[in-house]
């Protein structure tokens, strides 16, 4: 399960700071002497999207892992725990459902689903909020890459813009400041989580 781009929507905390390296980006360092389990920042993501993968046994809404879940009955991907997850998740599913009813059966890729999901919460800008950084100060990492990789985006950025077409036609019209390509490559390169049920760190005996 991924749960990606992670920008948050509460203020700075005390313990710590925002600073930029050059050539490296974006970073937090302590400005106080933090304890071992300390909670420092908590916040809601952006965007997230759950793994193809995993699509079939965590609900799209609170994640939890079920036998049976009930389907979306329109676009036959999404799943939830019962009708109080599904409507609390139609804010965010709403449009994702419409693009997903017009490719089907195909299946965009989790990153071509989670960018998507960024895309349709940038045009609900009552959605957002500032948080330790916006979007455009992610790196995308684009002039690093090999052209391999670069053609394997751009061909991930066209699949986008069919996925989306039928909400967004023309998204350099309705978000210039989005470049599709870039905003894939910022995707890949955001961290994941993978909820893969009860673990324990203790030392096994």
């Amino acid at each position: 399960m991924s749960i990606v781009t992670f920008l948050p929507s509460i203020g700075m905390a005390s313990k710590f700071e925002r600073f930029a390296s050059a050539g490296k980006g974006n970073g937090l360092r302590a400005t106080q002497e933090i304890h071992a389990g300390e909670l420092l920042y908590t916040a809601e993501p952006l965007a997230y999207c759950v793994s193809n993968t995993c699509a079939k046994y965590f609900c799209h809404s609170c994640f939890s892992r079920r036998e049976t879940l009930l389907r979306c009955s329109q676009c036959k991907v999404a799943r939830y725990c019962d009708v109080t997850c599904q409507k609390q998740a139609w804010s965010d599913h709403k449009r994702e459902c419409k693009c997903l009813r017009s490719l089907h059966p195909r299946i965009p890729t989790d990153s071509v689903r989670l960018a998507a999901r960024i895309i349709f919460r940038l045009l609900s800008p009552s959605q957002t909020s500032p948080g330790l950084c916006s979007l455009e100060e992610h790196e995308s990492h684009l002039c690093d890459m090999r052209e391999e990789r670069r053609e394997g985006l751009s061909q991930l950025s066209s699949m986008l813009q069919l996925y989306i077409q039928q909400e967004v036609p023309n998204i350099m019209q309705e978000l210039p400041a989005v470049d599709p390509l870039s905003l894939l490559a910022k995707v890949d390169h955001c961290s994941c989580v993978f909820v893969c049920g009860l673990h324990a760190c203790e030392t096994q005996t």
